[in-house]
């Protein structure tokens, strides 16, 4: 099997499984039970995790909040915003998002509607980038929030994040990114950016699945309710026993990406462009959706010209891809991010997501190419 489908989720590194490993077996002490030496471990350890987490953002070990994944992130960073500027008498009610969001932002944002808050989805354009005037002038109205991905988990299109936040901060709004698929990949800086909430998913870094975290910011404090009751572990905002060897595992993770992060990046843009070039050669109307220019490395996002992605899929079991969309064994629901860069429901069911990833071989690339071509013109059946 080749593994291209690194935007859904990334294999755990075996530097970061072999860092878990004794905290499920030997070190199982709780995190939170500092009274004896066990405990006191496991909470050193889990601190130790938290500071590299915030050494890749450019933030302080204490505005780093361990929650379950991205999705738990966004939904404590969305709705934890909201429901606490209601409670604390503001006025303010509008909530700017993308179209192309992830479908946990984007029903988070439909979920407060229905206790008054008015959402505001923002389109982009065939690059699948946000404008930064069409933000300008959803902000003339007072706004409460703006949500933006920093890497879309299908395109893998970069938004000007700097740009976009200096914007909403400048309106007196919050500023949300659901960082998922970047953390690791390109360089962040929360404290640079003005950001004041950012959403980080374990296994979309070579990390386990099942664990994530939140930054949010201190100074100037952003405030949230929490989603829901406990013991008030993560600053309140996260109660739960918090699992040490996920933890443990992300924040190696973490380190990894901060250390190889240049080297791997410029490793997965060769291959990336093997891989387009090889395509292009024998599929020559085959097109790219989305920037090539503000682009993660490992990404691209194909529109074929004759067979559909369901087709292509079938016909080479051995290379996992993906459509970055809901599909079954005989149709594809279209993608709406696609939809949103314009493209018909046609060109959506011809189009597959390719993860390139930090285990991708130039092998893998030259089979996968080789495989792709094949699929897309099978031989004709024997008579």
């Amino acid at each position: 099997m080749i593994y291209l489908d690194n935007q859904a989720s990334t294999p755990c590194d075996p530097r970061v499984l072999a860092t878990m490993l004794p905290f499920f077996a030997e070190e199982y002490g709780n995190p939170h039970s500092v009274e004896h030496a066990m405990g006191r471990r496991a909470d050193e350890a889990v601190e130790a995790a938290r500071a590299a987490i915030a050494a890749l953002i450019g933030a302080q070990p204490s505005e780093v909040v361990f929650t379950s994944g991205a999705t738990e992130s966004n939904n404590i960073a969305i709705k934890g915003a909201a429901r606490y500027a209601l409670a604390s008498g503001s006025e303010r009610r509008r909530i700017v998002t993308v179209a192309t969001e992830h479908k946990c932002v984007l029903a988070g944002v439909t979920d407060l509607a229905r206790e008054g808050f008015e959402p505001v989805l923002l389109g982009v354009g065939p690059d699948g980038l946000v404008d930064p005037d069409a933000l300008a002038e959803a902000l003339r109205t007072p706004t409460l929030l703006v949500s933006v991905m920093a890497v879309n988990n299908e395109i893998g299109v970069i938004q000007d994040l700097p740009r976009l936040a200096a914007l909403a901060k400048g309106a007196g709004a919050l500023f949300h990114t659901d960082a998922a698929q970047a953390v690791g990949k390109i360089p962040l800086d929360v404290a640079g950016w003005a950001i004041d909430l950012l959403s980080i998913s374990g296994h979309k870094v070579y990390g386990p699945k099942g664990v994530g975290a939140l930054y949010v910011r201190r100074r100037p404090r952003v405030r949230l309710e929490p989603l829901f009751s406990g013991g008030g572990q993560e600053r309140g905002l996260r109660s739960g026993t918090l699992p040490a060897p996920l933890i443990v595992g992300l924040g190696e993770a973490c380190r990894i990406a901060g250390a190889e992060m240049a080297e791997e990046a410029e490793r997965l843009v060769g291959l990336r462009n093997r891989l387009l070039s090889a395509l292009e050669a024998t599929i020559p109307a085959i097109r790219v959706n989305g920037s090539m220019r503000a682009r993660i490395p490992g990404n691209l996002n194909l529109t074929f010209p004759a067979a559909t992605a369901v087709e292509l899929m079938e016909r080479m079991p051995e290379i996992c891809v993906s459509t970055g969309s809901a599909c079954s064994s005989a149709t594809i629901e279209p993608s709406y991010v696609l939809s949103a860069l314009g493209l018909s429901e046609a060109d959506a069911a011809r189009t597959l997501r390719i993860g390139i990833g930090r285990f991708t071989s130039a092998p893998d690339i030259d089979r996968a190419a080789a495989a792709l071509t094949a699929a897309h013109a099978p031989a004709p059946a024997a008579a």
